[in-house]
């Protein structure tokens, strides 16, 4: 069967309804308001409908908003401002400034403040100013001047990762992977706006991450820093199949880099992006592909050998991105383009439903369900086929 073309703009919209199509109606939460964002990937049930993450719940709003701004299903831009209604009023809190991380029904269960969850905030409202929907560019300020207030550190050029529900305690971790949402929220904050300042914060944080820290590991992006942004080479060594900060490279963020850098290319005119942009597309592929089975290993050692050798779909979904932005200028990542949409169709994407799975093993086995609260509702696919869809229109 021979695999449709995406750099076709209408195979890549239909790819980005099916994704769609699969959330909608059943992730619109009718009793206590926002999104049930936990369907099985399987399947499509409701597996857990009162937990709400700030996450899933901003990553929707993006979803929808993007939606809208192809001109995708008519509910698109109603279900934006269903979420981001949700996201003022409820994950919002008032009293302590902020977003909580965690509710249940629409009471608060964790409010731990995150950098990741209030990047994602922003990214929402960036999207849905783009789409017009109603409230968008109050909560874009709102967003931002939290981010700004509260976890910008001017000192470093970069953001620190978390603080208590009333920011009495600031956690002294830091991490890449919090700074690299808020630059790609930054990112769409500016498109969104043409605001200057989210331009200049966008490129800041890139050039303290990957001009001037990665230097340090021969051009390679480390994950974890203390409180002072030094490298933390044994943060979670003892741990890593930790959830979301494991040990070692992740060749993932490195593609994930590459797209950013090509996006702030089009807008900066600094020489180093785009060489730079194009040594962490190939970094992520000489370290992170896996030539006997294919896909991106999860993580992998200094050495390139791979720690985490499971796959998952956000990481080729990153690499999509990139590959569309750097094929511009170079004709030898449209290949990859291509190759990774092949591998996609043949693993990760659903084909009853069209949506992605989240994890598969190495050999690409389903292992477990892949459920819990911080689910993934169909961001990476979609943002990332929107990215290749402004390439090849």
């Amino acid at each position: 069967m021979t695999s449709p073309n995406y750099r076709n703009p209408w195979v890549l919209q239909q790819q980005m309804h099916r994704v769609l199509n699969f959330y909608y109606p059943d992730c619109i939460d009718t009793r206590y308001g926002g999104y049930i964002a936990q369907l099985d990937e399987r399947e499509g049930f409701v597996y857990d409908g009162r937990t709400k993450h700030l996450v899933a719940t901003a990553r929707a709003v993006h979803n929808f908003s993007v939606g809208a701004l192809i001109d995708g299903p008519v509910w698109c831009e109603t279900a934006a401002e269903h979420g981001l209604h949700f996201l003022s009023n409820h994950h919002w809190d008032d009293g302590n400034d902020g977003y909580d991380w965690i509710l249940d029904g629409r009471n608060t269960a964790d409010a731990t403040r995150f950098c990741y969850g209030h990047a994602f905030v922003l990214l929402a409202s960036a999207r849905a100013v783009e789409a017009d929907v109603p409230g968008a560019e109050d909560e874009l300020a709102r967003a931002y001047g939290v981010i700004d207030d509260r976890f910008w550190e001017s000192e470093h050029g970069l953001c620190a990762d978390r603080a208590d529900g009333r920011w009495d305690t600031v956690a002294p971790y830091r991490g890449q992977n919090a700074n690299m949402h808020t630059c790609e929220a930054l990112l769409a904050a500016y498109e969104a706006t043409d605001e200057d300042r989210y331009l200049k914060r966008a490129y800041t944080i890139a050039e303290a991450l990957i001009e001037r820290l990665a230097t340090e590991t021969d051009g390679k992006i480390w994950e974890h820093y203390d409180r002072d942004w030094n490298i933390d080479m044994a943060y979670n060594e003892d741990d890593p199949r930790h959830q979301f900060r494991p040990w070692g490279y992740q060749p993932g963020h490195h593609a994930e880099w590459a797209k950013l850098l090509s996006i702030l290319a089009t807008h900066r005119s600094e020489p180093w992006l785009l060489p730079t942009a194009k040594n962490l597309f190939d970094i992520a592929i000489e370290d992170g592909w896996d030539d006997e089975s294919g896909g991106f290993y999860y993580t992998v050692d200094g050495d390139g050998q791979p720690i985490i050798a499971d796959k998952y779909g956000w990481a080729v979904t990153e690499a999509i991105g990139a590959a569309a932005l750097l094929g511009r200028t170079d004709e030898r990542y449209l290949d990859w383009y291509d190759r990774l949409w092949e591998y996609a169709e043949q693993y990760f994407i659903n084909p009853s439903f069209g949506n992605w799975y989240e994890r598969l093993t190495r050999t690409h086995e389903r292992d477990d369900p892949n459920r819990g609260v911080e689910v993934e509702p169909g961001y990476h696919p979609l943002t990332n086929s929107f990215v290749a869809l402004r390439v090849f229109r």
